[in-house]
C-alpha cells in the first residue's frame, strides 16, 4: 500500500483544474477569432454589395435624367409640329381627298389627320426623335433611351401606298419595293397586242403574260435633295426578259418661293395617267387615247422640270418639263419609228431621218396647270390642262403640237372606314396636231409620193370607281378615239375610229396585294368586234412610296 502526501494530491488536482481551464481557454479563444473573422468577411461582402448598390442607383438616376431629357424634348417637337400644322391648316381649306403634302413645299394642301398619325407611329416605335434640317421630316435618334414609354398611339389605316423605312443614315434614308404584275386570259383575236393592246405594260397574248416586275427606290440624299428610281423588267411573247430604266431623277426638297426643281429621266407632267405607274391604274391596261398620243410608253425622257405652287386659297400649281424627246418614249416627236421591208424607219407611213439637236427649237416643251379644292366636306375636284410642244423626224421643220385637258372627282363620306366607301370619276381629253412632211420615197414601193399634210387625232376616257364595301372596287371605263383621213394609212394601228367598253371589279386581300377582273369590247376601224376578258394578280414586296394624288 503506497500513500500520497495530501499536499501532493491537492496539488495535482490543482494541476488538472488549470490545464482544463486552458483548454477551454483556448477554445473559447479559438471562438472568438473565428467570430471576428466571419464578421469581418461578411462586412467585407456587405461593403462590396454596397458598392454595387450605390453604382446601380447611379445609373438608374443616369437613366431616369436621360428618360425625363427625352421626354421633354419629345414634347416640344411634337407642341413645335402641332403648332406648325396648325397654322397651315388655317391657311387653306379642309379636305378628306386633297393632295398630299409635296416634301419641301409647305403651302400645299395638308392632310392633317394622317401626319398626325404618320408623327405618332415613329414616336411609337420608342425611339426618340430629332427634327430634320427641313424641319418636317422625323428621323430615328441614335442616342435615346429605348425603353422609354409614350403617350402617341398610332392609329392604322388602310393605304396601298404606306412607305416603310429600310436604311437610314442621319437625314438621309432609302424605301426599297418590288411589285409585280402577272396578267391572265383570252381574247377572240388570236394576238392582242397587233390592235387590241398597244400599252407597253398591256396583257400582250392569250394565256399568261407578265409586263411589270418592278424595283423601285426612293428616299432623301441630304436636307436638300431627294432621289427616285424605278427599274422595270418585262416578258415579250417568247417569255424573254428586257430591261428598262423607267424612271430616275432627283428632286429639291427645300427652295424658297414655293419651287421644286426635278432632273433626271421621268415621266412628263401630263394629265392624270402618263405621270401614273402601271400598279395605280384603276384598269388592266392603258387607255386608248393615251397609245394614240404618246405611243406604248407614254411620254417619257431625259430632261429637267421646275414647278411652282402658287398663293391660292387652293392648291394650284404650276409647271413646265423641257424634255430631250428622243426614241421611242417620244413617240410623237423625235421618234425613228419602225423598219419598213426595206430596212427604211418610218412613222405614219412616212420616212424618217436622225434630227440632231441645234438648239433650243429641237427640245420638247410640257407645260401644264392644275388645281385641286373642296366643293363640299365630303367631295373634292381636281382639274388641270397641258401641252406638249416640239419637233418630229419627218421633216426638218416638222412639229408636234399634243393638248390634254383633265378632270377629277372624288366623294367620301366623312364616317367612311379605311377610306370606304367612295366614288370616283376621272376623264382626260387629248388633242394632237402632227406635222408630217413630204415624203418621195414612197415611190420605191410604186405608189406616188406622200405630201406635207398635218395629221390630227384626238379621243377621250371616262371611268368610275366605287369602293363600295372595305377593299373591293368595281369600275367601268368608256373611251372613244378618231382621226382625219390621210393620203397614207395602210392599217396603222395608232391612226383611225376606236372605242372600248371595260368593266371591272377589283379585291385588295391587303394593302400588299390585289386580284383583278375586267372585260373589254373592242372596236375598229381596221377590225371587227373583239371580246377580252383579264385576271390581274398584283403583290408588293417592301414600301413602295406614295403617288401624287
Amino acid at each position: 500500500m503506497q500513500f500520497r502526501c495530501v499536499s501532493c494530491f491537492g496539488g495535482a488536482v490543482q494541476r488538472r483544474g488549470i490545464i482544463q481551464d486552458l483548454r477551454i481557454m483556448k477554445r473559447f479563444c479559438i471562438s472568438v477569432i473565428l467570430v471576428c473573422w466571419t464578421a469581418m468577411v461578411v462586412q467585407a461582402g456587405d461593403t462590396n454589395q454596397n458598392s454595387q448598390i450605390e453604382a446601380l442607383q447611379a445609373q438608374i438616376k443616369q437613366m431616369r435624367e436621360n428618360f425625363e431629357k427625352v421626354q421633354n424634348e419629345q414634347r416640344q417637337q411634337i407642341e413645335a409640329l402641332t403648332k406648325k400644322l396648325d397654322e397651315l391648316a388655317k391657311t387653306m381649306p379642309s379636305s378628306t381627298n386633297a393632295p398630299p403634302l409635296v416634301a419641301g413645299r409647305t403651302n400645299a394642301p395638308v392632310d392633317t389627320k394622317k401626319l398626325e398619325e404618320e408623327l405618332a407611329a415613329e414616336l411609337g416605335q420608342g425611339a426618340g426623335t430629332n427634327v430634320s434640317a427641313a424641319g418636317t421630316n422625323i428621323v430615328a435618334g441614335t442616342n435615346a433611351v429605348t425603353s422609354a414609354p409614350t403617350n402617341a398611339v398610332a392609329t392604322k389605316s388602310w393605304t396601298p401606298t404606306q412607305p416603310i423605312t429600310l436604311m437610314r443614315a442621319g437625314s438621309a434614308y432609302m424605301n426599297i419595293s418590288f411589285d409585280a404584275l402577272l396578267d391572265a386570259g383570252w381574247s377572240t383575236a388570236s394576238d392582242p397586242s397587233s390592235q387590241l393592246e398597244l400599252g407597253d405594260h398591256d396583257p400582250i397574248k392569250r394565256g399568261f403574260s407578265m409586263r411589270n416586275a418592278e424595283v423601285a427606290l426612293d428616299g432623301a440624299v441630304d436636307p436638300y435633295f431627294k432621289g427616285f428610281a424605278n427599274l422595270v423588267f418585262k416578258l415579250d411573247k417568247d417569255n424573254e426578259t428586257s430591261t428598262e430604266l423607267e424612271e430616275t431623277y432627283f428632286q429639291t426638297a427645300d427652295l424658297p418661293g414655293s419651287f421644286q426643281i426635278k432632273g433626271g429621266q421621268f415621266n412628263a407632267n401630263f394629265g392624270r395617267i402618263n405621270t401614273q405607274h402601271p400598279h395605280t391604274w384603276a384598269f388592266a391596261d392603258a387607255p386608248l387615247v393615251s397609245t394614240r398620243m404618246f405611243g406604248p410608253d407614254g411620254l417619257r425622257s431625259v430632261g429637267a422640270q421646275v414647278s411652282w405652287l402658287a398663293p391660292t386659297p387652293f392648291f394650284t400649281e404650276l409647271s413646265l418639263g423641257v424634255l430631250d424627246g428622243q426614241g421611242e418614249t417620244g413617240f410623237g416627236f423625235r421618234n425613228p419609228g419602225d423598219p419598213d421591208a426595206l430596212g427604211v424607219n418610218r412613222i405614219h407611213g412616212r420616212a424618217t431621218y436622225d434630227r440632231n439637236m441645234e438648239g433650243p427649237q429641237d427640245l420638247v416643251y410640257v407645260p401644264r396647270v392644275s388645281s385641286s379644292f373642296d366643293i363640299t366636306d365630303t367631295q373634292t375636284i381636281l382639274v388641270g390642262t397641258s401641252g406638249a410642244f416640239g419637233p418630229n423626224e419627218t421633216g426638218e421643220h416638222s412639229r408636234t403640237e399634243i393638248y390634254g385637258a383633265d378632270f377629277f372627282w372624288k366623294w367620301k363620306p366623312a364616317n367612311a372606314s379605311e377610306g370606304f366607301p367612295f366614288v370616283s370619276w376621272q376623264t382626260e381629253a387629248m388633242y394632237q396636231r402632227y406635222g408630217a412632211a413630204a415624203d418621195p420615197t414612197m415611190t420605191d414601193y410604186g405608189l406616188s409620193g406622200l405630201p406635207a399634210e398635218n395629221l390630227r387625232d384626238y379621243g377621250f376616257y371616262s371611268q368610275v370607281s366605287w369602293g363600295f364595301r372595305p377593299r373591293w372596287v368595281a369600275g367601268l371605263r368608256g373611251e372613244y378615239v378618231n382621226g382625219n383621213n390621210s393620203e397614207y394609212d395602210a392599217y396603222d394601228v395608232y391612226r383611225g375610229e376606236r372605242n372600248r367598253v371595260a368593266p371591272m371589279l377589283t379585291w385588295y386581300p391587303t394593302e400588299f396585294s390585289k386580284i383583278r377582273l375586267q372585260y373589254n369590247c373592242d372596236h375598229g376601224e381596221y377590225f371587227s368586234v373583239e371580246h377580252s376578258v383579264w385576271i390581274q394578280m398584283e403583290f408588293l414586296l417592301g414600301a413602295h412610296g406614295a403617288h401624287k394624288y
